[in-house]
């Protein structure tokens, strides 16, 4: 399972069709990099559970 961000979907479409599978996926609202830390804890919290009920199938 991956995490990225929603700036990655096509690309992460597309190397799962070359690779010929298809990752299971949570893309996140785009960008991230200049985020705060408390609104990275934030997007962290509310992201959590759908990313560990992705994981446990």
């Amino acid at each position: 399972m991956g995490v990225a961000t929603t700036e990655f979907i096509d690309a992460a479409a597309a190397q799962g069709e070359a690779l010929g599978f298809d990752p299971a996926m949570i893309f996140v609202p785009h960008p991230i990099q200049d985020r705060t830390d408390a609104e990275l804890e934030a997007m962290a919290l509310d992201w959590r559970d759908r990313i560990l009920a992705k994981l446990k199938g």
